[in-house]
């Protein structure tokens, strides 16, 4: 027999938040079989508050063994990396901008007229943090922009993100707002979340 264990958000999580792993037993040809898992931490920086459902408490900055056991059977140790907090988030360029679009047909060229959006973090561990960022443009009928390199993006370890907002060739909107959303491990909202910022397009 075998336990396997699946740690969420890739085994992070923040001071003074809890997160909750979770186990299985498994027979010798990989299949899941019941089994009473109990749940224990082996270091301080870590606090198992519930033995039997695996919930911790991250206490202190560093790493954490966890280990879950049924039996006599003792699954392998898995490293818990246990964060500072993140404080809040907030936009790192004037929220407000105007983007110049040199040609004055209507259309533009989607490789010369981008405009980068940027924000940042702040807290302790700022870094490899995920931002989403979405776009809707003014009005709606008009071609949707792309945003580079995603519309996902992770923070560099000064904390700051950024995308790119490229319009397409085609009708011109009015203006376009990107909001910039970031969450916390166990989900929720990082407060200042989300940054929105208003881009007006000038032909």
């Amino acid at each position: 027999m075998a336990i396997e264990i699946v740690l969420p958000d890739s085994g992070r999580v923040e001071i003074t938040d809890t997160f909750r792993p979770s186990a299985r037993a498994l027979n010798g040809v990989g299949d899941s079989v019941q089994a009473q898992l109990f749940w224990s931490s082996l270091d301080t920086t870590l606090q198992v508050l519930d033995s039997t459902t695996g919930v911790s408490l991250a206490k202190l900055v560093g790493t954490a063994r966890l280990q879950a056991r049924t039996g006599k059977l003792f699954s392998n140790t898995q490293t818990v990396q246990l964060l500072a907090r993140l404080d809040s988030m907030a936009a790192a360029v004037n929220p407000r901008d105007t983007l110049d679009v040199t040609p004055t047909d209507s259309t533009v060229d989607s490789l010369s007229n981008q405009l980068t959006i940027a924000t940042i973090a702040f807290g302790g561990a700022a870094a490899a943090r995920r931002v989403a960022y979405a776009a809707t443009t003014y009005p709606d009928s008009v071609p949707a922009v792309t945003l580079l390199p995603r519309d996902t993006v992770l923070t560099a370890t000064d904390g700051t993100a950024f995308v790119q907002v490229r319009l397409h060739a085609g009708p011109l909107p009015d203006s376009v707002v990107v909001t910039a959303t970031m969450r916390k491990f166990h989900g929720d909202s990082l407060p200042g979340s989300p940054v929105i910022f208003v881009v007006e397009i000038k032909p």
